[in-house]
């Protein structure tokens, strides 16, 4: 723990430190201590990128406290993975932000119903937050697949990435070669198919072809461990597909595959079931 005064005042960075799961030159990882959710914050000379912040209020001051300190006079972005409630929560503790998001998350025609599961959220564990929850309005918006933007040294190249919601979005940071990669390609979550089983399967697709085509040194998932390893990185892949096909054919075996890989698959384990009645759909 380290504790830094300013005349009357200290700075216990404490929470901080415990939130860090990864970090490099480049990129700070923070987790959540609710599904493992990640915030990946990127430096570069001209601006600060960010995904997702989320979870607690405490989480998000301590994400927001960090971005204060180091953030100067750059701008600051945000890329929204997709608009699940978990990752949108803390949208409006960085009103200051550019957001980047796809067409589809700007457009949602239910914005309002992702804004009360947070109120929701907040509601059934009496928490209070020292900013307003928003629905994110993207000021670059991503609507097709090798979609670039230059922020001084480092490119974006954005890939859009159906299945999990219709909203996903892929991201390759060069040349750090970051892959945030949203809830795709985790080591704590078997897929969650929760718009398309199609798409899920042609996104995975993506995913390998981004694989292929761009030097990856760090795979960052929106839950679970973030990796530098290129065998874990590919394993995850090819269990992903594995999975796909075998719920295509409804391989009963798989539940205790599932049990055996993920730690907390009892607790998620109703998504398997609705992902096996996507499949059949």
């Amino acid at each position: 723990m380290r504790v830094f005064s300013f005349g009357l005042f200290f700075i216990n960075t404490f929470e901080e430190d415990s939130m860090i799961q990864f970090q490099n030159q480049h990129i700070t990882i923070f987790q959540s201590a609710l599904y493992m959710t990640t915030t990946a914050i990127i430096q570069t000379k001209k601006a600060v990128i960010m995904t997702d912040p989320t979870w607690l209020p405490k989480e998000i001051e301590t994400i927001k406290h960090h971005v204060d300190e180091m953030i100067g006079d750059r701008q600051l972005y945000i890329i929204y993975t997709h608009s699940d409630f978990d990752h949108i929560i803390g949208a409006g503790a960085f009103p200051e932000a550019k957001v980047i998001a796809t067409r589809t998350l700007h457009h949602n025609l239910n914005k309002e119903e992702v804004l009360q599961e947070i109120e929701a959220f907040d509601q059934k564990y009496y928490l209070k937050r020292n900013y307003k929850p928003i629905y994110p309005s993207a000021d670059i918006i991503v609507s097709q697949d090798a979609q670039t933007l230059q922020l001084g040294e480092v490119t974006l190249t954005f890939y859009l990435a159906p299945g999990h919601t219709k909203d996903s979005l892929f991201t390759v940071i060069e040349p750090y070669g970051i892959f945030l990669a949203g809830d795709y390609l985790s080591d704590v979550e078997f897929p969650f198919v929760f718009s398309s089983y199609k798409d899920y399967v042609e996104t995975i697709r993506t995913a390998e072809r981004i694989l292929e085509d761009h030097l990856i040194r760090v795979l960052v998932p929106g839950h679970g461990t973030a990796t530098q390893n290129e065998d874990e990185i590919i394993s995850r892949l090819y269990f992903s597909k594995y999975y796909l096909k075998e719920l295509s054919r409804n391989n009963d075996s798989l539940i205790d595959v599932l049990r055996n890989k993920y730690t907390f698959f009892d607790g998620m384990k109703s998504i398997h079931f609705d992902n096996i009645s996507l499949a059949r759909r």
